[in-house]
Order: structure tokens, then sequence, then C-alpha cells
């Protein structure tokens, strides 16, 4: 039987990791409990738009942050501001900006991952004394970014552009985490890691737990999970490797050129 893989990734990103894994010999089965929504437009929204041009830095956190801050700038700017500097947290947040909106868009060093810490290590970053800069993210999240340039010298705007909504496990899933029957299990957010645990009973948590970093493993160590396996990062490949660590599959003829465009 071929191995079975739980995935968590939320929406159309989960497409390119579904096919990574299948592309490993593994059945990739998608455990949809989160929906991201974007915001309807504010006010607060639109000052930042209009005033888009006066940001020297633009940090962005994920791939559908990225998505819902394109949509927007192309309703108020037909051509972009030359001025602005585009960040991202990760390969895929940065593919999506640069695919969306043509721009070059600053990522953490090869090797450091896809992390906020990562990204925050770049010199650029170090010292934004009094530079405007925006941060797009979704309503809640992590701190670090905005706790980190501001404490630095950042004038920040923290922009929240979309909402994640978790949802309960459909009856199969449900059924799998409970019995344990699955060989591994990939999360890549924090919040959906802690939201999973709930259900996941002593056969889930001893069973293979793919993270995308040291951060998510230290919690999942606190949350019970027992055999945690750290990729090098939160895309397709770099996930689907560890994947084919955990479940033994490394003898798969995998085309990595192409799960690196997910």
């Amino acid at each position: 039987m071929r191995p079975r893989v739980l995935i968590t990734r939320p929406g159309r990103r989960a497409l390119p990791l579904t096919r990574a894994i299948t592309a490993l010999g593994a059945e990739a089965i998608l455990l949809d409990i989160m929906r991201q929504e974007a915001l309807p437009e504010s006010q607060a929204m639109r000052n930042v738009w209009l005033d888009f041009d006066q940001f020297a830095k633009v940090v962005v956190v994920s791939p559908f942050a990225a998505e819902c801050l394109a949509e927007s700038l192309d309703r108020y700017w037909p051509q972009l501001p030359v001025g602005p500097q585009f960040y991202a947290v990760g390969r895929a947040t940065a593919e999506t900006l640069h695919e969306r909106l043509g721009v070059r868009v600053h990522v953490a060093a090869p090797g450091r991952g896809d992390t906020s810490e990562a990204l925050l290590s770049l010199p650029s970053l170090q010292a934004p004394n009094e530079q405007k800069v925006l941060l797009v993210a979704g309503v809640g999240g992590r701190s670090l970014l905005a706790e980190t340039l501001e404490t630095r010298g950042a004038r920040l705007t923290r922009l929240a552009l979309y909402r994640r909504i978790l949802v309960p496990p459909d009856d199969t899933s449900v059924r799998l985490l409970t019995q344990g029957d699955f060989d591994a299990l990939v999360v890549s957010s924090g919040e959906i890691l802690e939201y999973l645990a709930g259900w996941c009973t002593r056969a889930a948590l001893n069973q293979p737990l793919i993270v995308s970093s040291q951060r998510l493993a230290t919690l999942a160590g606190s949350l019970g999970f027992s055999a945690l396996h750290v990729a090098p990062g939160a895309m397709p490949a770099a996930l689907a490797a560890a994947v084919a660590e955990a479940c033994d599959l490394n003898g798969a003829d995998v085309d990595h050129d192409d799960l690196e465009k997910g």
C-alpha cells in the first residue's frame, strides 16, 4: 500500500504540495480545516493604498497576503511607484509578489529557512531608522516582525488584509486522526498545529510529523508529538523531501525542478 500522508495547507496552496507528495508514490489527503478570507476594504486600507508610495519597505508575510495586496494595488496604482522595496517571508510569498506585481523581492538567504526570524536577519532590515515600513499580514498571527522592526526604529504600519477561519475536520479526517491511520502528517502553521492537536490521540501523536521550522518542532513537542521531522523550509519540495525521509521513500523518482515551482 502507498503511504498515507495528511496535509493541512489551506486553499490553492495545497495543490503544489499535494502534487509533490503524490510524485513520491504516496497518497496525499487534504485535511480541509482552515479557510482564508479577504477582509472588506476599510478606510485604514484606503489610506495606506493612497499613500503607498511613501513607504520605504513593504514586508509581506504569506502568499495569501501577497494576493490580497496585489489585488488592492491593481485598483489604486495602475503603475507601481518605484520607491518601496518588497520583502517576503518565504519563497512562496516572494514568488506570488513577483508573479502578480512584477517586483523584485528580498527574501532570507538560502539555507536560512522560510521564517520571520530568517527574514529579520537580512542586513537591510537591521536598522530601518525612521523609515516608513508597511507590514502586510492577516488578523492575529505572530507579533515578532512588528515588534522587532519597531524596536529597530521603523515607523511601522501593520495592515491586516485577511482572516483565517478554522473549521472542524470532517468525519473521515477525524477517524484518521483518532486512529492514527496515516503514515505522516505535514503542518507548516503553528495555528493549525495547535488546533489539530485537539483531535490527535496518542496513536496520532506517535506518527511522523513534518514541520517547516524548528520553532514549530518546539511547539509540536510541547503538544505531545513525538516523531518530529523538520523540513528545510515550507516550499513543496522541502516538505516532500522530509516526507520521503519519514516514510522511507528516498528512492522515489522525483522531479525536484517541477516541485520547486509550487
